[in-house]
C-alpha cells in the first residue's frame, strides 16, 4: 500500500549566497563539492546556496532482478549537490518517486478483532509491496575494483541454480567485498526507520560470505552505543507490542515511544510495524531529513569530514584529504526491501578550494 501526501513546504529559498565557485564538475559521472562559510541548516529544504551548487545528474535505470510483484518505478534521475566546511560535507539529493512509500509491515484489525501484519513477498521472499522508500550511497574505502566499476564489484548474484558462494539463496544476491580487510561506507537512508530520527543507518561492506557468521553476509552496520530499530510485535507474534495511536502518515508511522499497546481500535485500523530510536555511536554519523512533496523527495544530509571512533579506519569513507577524489555510487529503493534501481560505473566527488 502507497501513500500519497502533499506537504505545504517550499523547497528552495532564494537570496545572497557565500559559496566558492573555483570549480566546476568537469565529467558526467564528476560531483563537486563547493566551500561555503555559511551555515546549512538540514531540514530537507534549500537554502539559497545550494542552488550555487552545480548538481551531478544520474540517471538510474538497472535493477539486479525482475521481483514479482514490483509495483514501484523502474528507472528516475537522481540530482544530487555537494557543499562543505571546515567540519562537515553536506549533500542535497532529489529523484522523481510517485508514490509517498510509509507503510512498512503494518498490523491491520480484522473483523474478528485479530490483528495482521500486511505482508506481500516476492519469488525472493522479499518485500516490494509494504514496505517503505529508501536511498543508498556506496563508498569506496578500499575495496579493489570499485575505482572502476563501483557498486557491482560488492554485489555477487546467484547463479542459474540459486547458490552464492556455494550456498543455497533464495535471495537474488548478496553483498560482500572480493578479500579480507576490504571495506566500503555504505550510507543507507529510510524513510521510516531512520526517517523519524533524522539519520542515514550508517552501515559498512566487509568480506564475509558465511551466513552462519553474519545473516546479511558482509552487510553490517557500524558501531553503535544504543538505538536502532525493531519490529513491534508482541511476545506471542500475535499483534503489536507498542501503541495506542492509529497510524498516520505523516507523524505516526512509526513507533517512537514505548508505550504499552491497548486495542482501542476499530476494524482496518493500523498500528506501526516497527519501532525506532535514534543512533548513537558510530551508526548515528550521518544527520538527514527527507522531505516528500508533489512526487519528488528531497534529501538533505551532512557527515564529519573525519570521523572517530575504534573501528572508524575500517567503517568509514573519511575525507581528510581534500585534493583527493572520493569514488561511490548511488541506489534509490521505491518501497522495496532488496530491489532497487542503480547505474553502471562509478561517480566521483571531488572538493574545489
Amino acid at each position: 500500500m502507497n501513500i500519497q501526501i502533499k506537504p505545504t513546504l517550499t523547497l528552495i529559498v532564494i537570496g545572497a549566497s557565500l559559496v566558492s565557485l573555483n570549480a566546476v564538475a568537469t565529467s558526467e559521472n564528476e560531483l563537486t563539492s563547493y566551500s561555503t562559510n555559511q551555515a546549512i541548516v538540514v531540514d530537507g529544504i534549500a537554502e539559497s546556496q545550494w542552488q550555487q551548487a552545480k548538481p551531478l545528474l544520474i540517471t538510474v535505470d538497472k535493477m539486479p532482478y525482475i521481483a514479482n510483484p514490483y509495483p514501484g518505478i523502474t528507472q528516475t534521475q537522481v540530482s544530487i549537490r555537494s557543499l562543505y566546511d571546515d567540519q562537515f560535507v553536506y549533500f542535497y539529493m532529489e529523484w522523481q518517486d510517485p508514490t509517498h512509500s510509509l507503510y512498512r509491515y503494518p498490523w491491520i484489525k480484522q473483523a474478528d478483532d485479530s490483528w495482521k501484519q500486511l505482508k506481500n513477498k516476492d519469488q525472493t521472499d522479499h518485500e516490494n509491496t509494504y514496505y517503505e522508500d529508501k536511498a543508498a550511497i556506496f563508498w569506496d574505502i578500499n575495496a579493489r575494483g570499485f575505482s572502476k566499476k563501483g557498486c557491482d564489484i560488492a554485489c555477487h548474484m546467484a547463479d542459474e541454480a540459486g547458490m552464492i558462494n556455494g550456498i543455497k539463496q533464495t535471495s537474488a544476491g548478496r553483498k560482500y567485498t572480493r578479500s579480507e580487510g576490504q571495506t566500503i561506507d555504505m550510507w543507507h537512508w529510510k524513510s521510516v526507520r531512520t526517517g523519524p530520527t533524522k539519520q542515514f543507518d550508517d552501515q559498512f561492506v566487509d568480506s564475509t560470505k558465511d551466513p552462519a557468521s553474519n545473516r546479511n553476509w558482509g552487510r553490517k552496520g557500524d558501531d553503535k552505543l544504543s538505538g536502532g530499530y525493531k519490529d513491534n510485535i508482541n511476545v506471542d507474534k500475535t499483534g503489536p507490542a507498542y501503541g495506542n495511536a492509529m497510524f498516520d502518515q505523516q507523524t505516526h508511522y512509526a513507533i517512537t515511544e514505548l508505550i504499552p499497546f491497548t486495542d482501542n481500535f476499530k476494524v482496518d485500523d493500523a498500528v506501526p510495524g516497527i519501532i525506532v530510536e535514534a543512533f548513537t555511536g558510530s551508526r548515528g554519523d550521518i544527520s538527514a531529513v527527507g522531505v516528500w512533496q508533489d512526487g519528488k523527495w528531497h534529501l538533505e544530509f551532512k557527515r564529519l569530514l573525519k570521523t572517530d571512533g575504534s573501528n572508524a579506519a575500517t567503517q568509514d569513507v573519511q575525507f581528510s584529504d581534500l585534493t583527493q577524489p572520493y569514488h561511490f555510487g548511488i541506489a534509490i529503493f521505491d518501497n522495496a526491501q532488496i530491489n532497487h534501481i542503480y547505474h553502471e560505473g562509478v561517480l566521483v566527488l571531488k572538493f574545489a578550494k
